[in-house]
């Protein structure tokens, strides 16, 4: 049903766009012989409207991977820093859910934990929605803030870093091959907020898949089973990801992109001070609307590195 109604969007969208040709040819020839400046200008916005449905139709164009009109699983983690790079990775991944909910993206919260003081040490969210996976794969990639610290009393700039990973959401209907005695399956108890709130019986999960060496957890749910679901649904996006990539010959690129969270190898930097901006170093899309970057507007960075 996804597939039907990707294509169906698809179909639409170029029908649009030969309709809006049509449409704006006859209003020219109205325009010529009636002399209208009206018809004039709703040439203009019809023109306007036709450029918009182009772009779109281009932008469907480039999200032609095997993978992009899949769901995705977002991860967020912090760099070094502690408690500064734990608050910039919450802050991304307020930006992400705003962003899927301009989008009409449903998300799902799988992992969460807590950072010491503030923000989060990591968190991985599921996200259903039309092509997901290739809107957000532009986002892969280390993200640096510029800011004076909230958490320092003589108020000086720090600089933070915090790593996103964007894989495709994987179905049981696709197969990827998992022996159970490749995963090592370890329970414990789930961190909490304390009193009440502890989980007093080992529902955390913690799946190991030994070929690999990837490592994947959930602690979220309250039942041990479905943390064990969660875990083993971002386990198969992972190695269908890693699967795709050794098909493609590309296995160098995924780890060119796991570098270090750290200077010279971030994708784009948000400065808060001395200055606003917010520019994207693959593309050198930038803009000084920071408040709106960090309230989800992310549409021109991706759309940017996609058309690029």
């Amino acid at each position: 049903m996804r597939d039907i109604s990707s294509r169906k969007e698809s179909v639409e969208l170029q029908q649009n766009v030969e309709t809006g040709c049509e449409d704006i040819k006859e209003l020219i020839i109205l325009a010529q012989d009636e002399d209208d400046e009206k018809i004039a200008a709703e040439i203009e916005n019809d023109i306007k409207k036709l450029e918009k449905d182009i772009r779109n139709l281009e932008l469907r164009k480039m999200l032609g991977g095997q993978a992009d009109n899949k769901n995705a699983i977002l991860t967020i983690h912090p760099g070094a820093g502690g408690t500064e790079s734990q608050d910039w990775a919450q802050m991304l991944m307020r930006m992400y859910l705003r962003y899927c909910e301009r989008k009409n993206y449903k998300t799902e919260i799988l992992d969460y934990q807590d950072g010491d003081e503030a923000g989060i040490k990591s968190v991985s969210i599921e996200i259903n929605g039309s092509y997901a996976y290739g809107y957000l794969k532009a986002e892969g990639g280390v993200h640096r803030l510029v800011r004076i610290s909230p958490f320092d009393a003589n108020k000086r700039r720090h600089t933070s870093f915090a790593s996103v990973f964007v894989y495709p959401e994987i179905e049981n209907t696709v197969e990827v091959d998992v022996e159970e005695k490749d995963l090592r399956i370890d329970t414990y108890r789930a961190s909490g907020a304390g009193g009440q709130h502890v989980n007093k019986t080992s529902s955390a999960v913690r799946i190991t898949h030994i070929p690999s060496g990837i490592v994947v957890q959930c602690q979220n749910e309250r039942s041990q089973h479905r943390n064990r679901d969660a875990a083993m649904k971002i386990l198969l996006s992972k190695l269908y990801q890693l699967k795709m990539e050794e098909e493609q010959e590309k296995l160098d690129k995924l780890e060119s992109t796991k570098k270090e969270i750290a200077w010279g190898s971030q994708i784009r930097s948000y400065v808060f001070h001395p200055y606003n901006m917010v520019k994207d170093h693959r593309t050198n899309c930038e803009t000084s609307n920071i408040q709106n970057v960090m309230d989800g507007d992310l549409e021109e960075f991706i759309e940017e590195y996609l058309m690029t």
